[in-house]
């Protein structure tokens, strides 16, 4: 026969099963959020590493790219100042070879050449001529007179040019002026020839 303990102890025993399982079931539960939560985390931080990572691959892809760029100019910059060099060395080195050009057996119709170019261009029929001296010499033999002729014009012979190859013409008391001077001509071959002699420099075809 059930006392009155046995029943209390029944009941005791089935509030701590009942009290148990609940508390069991809340462990469960916080767990699985905890772990939900981890998750998040987890992932969240997995986004973050994956971005910073990004930004730091594009930071170093940029920095990669402008250090190439800038090397690209700066090398393009000395082929270039290096190219400038060698043309004007070359320029140079052609203008101190000019008085050969007087040695040479056909020079008197160089100078012939040079005289009748620059009357022409100027389109007088009476001009003072500067000449240098070797140049003088070759067209008093005959050259003057016969361009003279030809041009039927009023040609003279002034004082000679205190430097420079060829001759310089002046006419209309100097309004008209034509240098036909070697340095002169190489110096308008210079800015014309540029961009062929750079290519022969560079060893490219011109």
């Amino acid at each position: 026969m059930k006392t009155d303990v046995d029943d209390i102890e029944m009941l005791e025993r089935a509030i701590l099963t009942e009290a148990q399982d609940e508390a069991n079931q809340i462990k469960a539960e916080a767990k699985e959020k905890a772990d939900a939560i981890l998750k998040r985390a987890q992932a969240h931080a997995e986004q973050e590493r994956k971005a910073i990572l990004d930004r730091a691959r594009q930071d170093s892809e940029r920095l990669v790219g402008q250090s190439v760029a800038t090397a690209q100019l700066k090398a393009r910059s000395l082929q270039l100042a290096h190219r400038e060099q060698l043309f004007d060395r070359l320029f140079k080195a052609v203008k101190e070879k000019l008085p050969d050009v007087q040695k040479r057996p056909d020079y008197d119709q160089i100078a012939t050449l040079l005289l009748r170019e620059a009357l022409v261009q100027l389109r007088v029929n009476k001009a003072e001529i500067r000449t240098d001296k070797t140049t003088q010499n070759f067209l008093e033999k005959k050259a003057l007179d016969e361009i003279s002729r030809e041009l039927k014009g009023q040609f003279t012979l002034v004082a000679p040019l205190e430097e420079g190859i060829g001759v310089v013409v002046d006419a209309a008391d100097g309004k008209l002026h034509y240098d036909n001077t070697l340095e002169t001509r190489l110096n308008r071959l210079q800015s014309t020839l540029r961009a062929s002699v750079y290519k022969v420099l560079m060893g490219e075809k011109p």
